[in-house]
């Protein structure tokens, strides 16, 4: 039997915050939208979910699928013929960046990736979509770099977003991006520093893993420990690049964006939100799930509401964990909540 089909649509949008960023990637951005089945017919208005993908990635991956593993606008397609979800609009928008990805923050290094977001992506939905325009009917959702994007949004913007869900988000950095400083290092100066390696890496038609790796370094420290006169990735790395000793100056800067350091400062925002889903797979790659359990335990004792599952899984290929979550949101950000 066929199930309603809801709609894709994309936009472009002219981004002001974008515009002039110092490595020069593109301010033109195009925004994919998911209308639930009816949306064409019908007068009502609906929530929405932000959904914000991981490194290297961008809205329009959300899209993709396989026999296996269904794309966002599929998977919604289902939970809703199977009644365990209610309808909402989905927004896939684009942050990625020439080092793979903004971390949805602003930065000098790499341009005002947060306040594109905020300030410009959400009033313009807002604007041309029939939602419900309230932060109580308004959630974030993401994995890994967009996991953490979600989590930060949760606790930066409650008056924008009334929900969060972090699948794998990147949380106590010296877990999670600690133990790829070495073969960061190791890479980079094989590839004649980071001037040099870079250039190689943008000409190579195939990316190898190894490579993958340090550019994750590196557009980490681009967000986290931003310099404008570091080019061309213009940035700080927090270990030096001959000895890997840390550099505790520069370390102390990606800290501060560590949501594990951070939550007592913004818990009275996370006690806002109607929603604050996390989980993460007890085998992950980046060993995210030790993050995600202090995360809890400091959760736990500032007393706010939240959920928390681990599953038997790593990292990758877990898109599967949103038949969790997208009920999970759709029910908290809800009309008549």
């Amino acid at each position: 039997m066929e199930i309603p089909r809801g709609t894709v649509r994309s936009e472009y949008l002219v981004s002001r915050a974008l515009e002039g960023n110092l490595p020069g990637d593109p301010h033109v951005r195009e925004l994919y939208l998911y209308l639930p089945p009816g949306y064409d017919q019908a007068e009502e208005r609906y929530p929405v979910a932000w959904c914000l993908s991981g490194f290297t990635g961008r809205g329009r991956m959300l899209l993709n699928d396989n026999p296996w593993s269904p794309g966002i606008a599929d998977r919604m397609d289902a939970l809703l013929a199977q009644e365990a979800a209610k309808p909402m609009i989905l927004a896939l928008p684009d942050c990625f960046t020439h080092l793979g990805g903004s971390q949805y923050v602003n930065s000098p290094a790499l341009g005002n990736y947060e306040d594109h977001l905020i300030q410009e992506l959400v009033p313009f939905v807002d604007a041309r979509y029939r939602t419900l325009a309230a932060p109580q009917h308004r959630g974030v959702i993401g994995k890994s770099s967009g996991g953490y994007g979600a989590l930060m949004m949760g606790m930066r913007h409650p008056e924008v977003f009334g929900a969060a869900v972090c699948h794998s988000g990147d949380i106590q950095f010296e877990q999670c991006y600690g133990r790829d400083f070495a073969p960061a290092l190791r890479t980079i100066r094989k590839g004649g520093g980071v001037a040099a390696w870079l250039s190689k890496l943008r000409a190579a038609q195939q990316k190898r893993h190894s490579d993958i790796e340090a550019l994750n370094i590196l557009a980490m420290a681009a967000a986290y420990s931003p310099n404008i006169n570091a080019p061309p990735a213009y940035c700080d790395l927090p270990f030096d690049l001959e000895t890997g000793e840390l550099r505790p100056e520069v370390w102390k800067r990606w800290l501060e964006w560590d949501p594990l350091r951070v939550v007592d400062r913004y818990a009275p925002n996370l006690k806002k939100l109607g929603l604050l889903f996390l989980d993460c797979g007890r085998d992950d790659e980046f060993y995210l799930e030790l993050g995600a359990r202090a995360l809890v335990r400091r959760l736990e004792k500032l007393g706010v509401r939240h959920e928390y599952q681990e599953f038997e899984d790593g990292h990758m290929n877990i898109s599967y964990r949103m038949d969790v979550s997208l009920p999970k949101l759709s029910n908290a950000i809800a009309i008549g909540r």
